[in-house]
């Protein structure tokens, strides 16, 4: 079973109507599949060691029976260099890397033994892969180790993500 999720963006704006009350405008995301509540999250991106923590995802979610969600996060870049005047904004770059793993993920035949759905997002890698656990109740989510000198400067996402997550996170070397 594949399926490809592609929720609005977060940080569109509503415009509120007059009419409405204003605590009622503000709804919550799309409702999710039921057949995937307290399934497993993973983030993925094609690296090596996101292709390990899908692999232990893909086992986890065998073993207990539940739905595997992977969750591709594209990049966000600012748009300015923040000069002490203004905050940088950041505007999502197109990426159509999303489109190509969803292809791989199709046919790959490891996947074929578990239900799974493919979820993009668009912002910072660490909040949307909890957003996500958050909206699916997931049980756990997966990550790969970051390695590098990248991880080290900005601190890695398994390490961000095992600070701040409401739920168990897995980390995969």
């Amino acid at each position: 079973m594949a399926g490809h999720e592609f929720p609005e963006p977060a940080d569109r704006k509503r415009v509120a109507d007059s009419t409405v009350d204003p605590l009622a405008v503000e709804q919550p995301r799309h409702a999710c599949d039921p057949a995937f509540r307290h399934g497993v999250v993973v983030g993925f991106d094609g690296s090596t060691s996101s292709e390990r923590a899908l692999a232990y995802a893909i086992g986890m979610t065998r073993r207990s029976g539940s739905g595997l969600i992977i969750v591709h996060v594209a990049n966000r870049l600012p748009t300015t260099v923040w000069a002490g005047c203004e905050p940088p904004v950041f505007v999502d770059v197109p990426d159509h890397r999303t489109e190509v793993l969803g292809l791989e993920l199709a046919c790959a035949e490891h996947l074929a033994e578990v239900p799974w759905i493919l979820v993009e997002r668009g912002g910072d890698i660490c909040h949307e892969l909890e957003e996500v656990g958050r909206e699916y109740s997931a049980d756990a989510i997966v990550v790969g180790s970051t390695h590098g000198i990248v991880g080290r400067i900005f601190g890695s996402v398994a390490g961000r993500l095992a600070r701040r997550a409401q739920r168990p996170v897995v980390v995969i070397p």
